[in-house]
């Protein structure tokens, strides 16, 4: 291999004849044509090319991204279909655990309406049955007092007879100066007393 140094001289030189051996004089031959994808002799094989690159497109995409992506909607369809039952389902089981946990609660407020009233009744009983017991204890109490009162005044009226007969006997022999018959003086008390 053979190197060689280039001076900017040889390179100026080279350049000019690359471009008498293209048959171009100072760059503007370049332009003559027009831009050449739209020259009519390149269609020919600009079409053949655009048939073939969108051939290949259309089958990579038929067979391998298209399938890709429908398998995607698909199992996003079936997942989100599964997703709906699923939540229907757990619905279903929220409301029926809801009316079971009403009726639950509905049962268990009769249950403390029944317990309240059984005990207000037997609350009711029991004051009932207590008040009963205690006017039978205040009319006995009663009682035994009235006949006590009646025994003391039995008793104080026997003993007013008695002071009554001896206050009179000695009323009598005091100012009479002689002695009274007690029997004859019990006669005429109770004989004033009865009328």
């Amino acid at each position: 291999m053979k190197m060689t140094i280039i001076s900017p001289a040889f390179a100026a030189e080279s350049e000019q004849e690359t471009h008498e051996t293209v048959g171009a004089t100072g760059g503007e031959a370049h332009h003559e044509g027009g831009f050449p994808p739209f020259q009519q002799e390149n269609f020919a094989p600009q079409i053949v090319w655009l048939i073939g690159i969108f051939g290949i497109l259309y089958l990579l995409m038929s067979r391998v991204a298209l399938p890709r992506v429908g398998g995607i909607l698909e199992n996003r369809e079936t997942k989100i279909a599964s997703d709906l039952e699923a939540s229907r389902e757990m619905q279903a089981k929220a409301q029926a655990a809801a009316r079971a946990n009403e009726e639950n609660i509905r049962l268990r407020r009769e249950e403390a309406q029944a317990i309240g009233r059984d005990a207000q009744q037997k609350i009711a009983n029991e004051a009932a049955a207590q008040r009963t017991r205690a006017e039978t204890e205040a009319a006995e109490k009663i009682r035994a007092a009235e006949a006590r009162i009646s025994a003391a005044k039995t008793q104080a009226l026997g003993n007013v007879e008695q002071i009554a007969i001896d206050a009179a006997a000695s009323i009598i022999e005091k100012l009479s100066g002689a002695g009274v018959d007690k029997d004859r003086l019990v006669a005429e008390y109770r004989n004033v007393k009865s009328s």
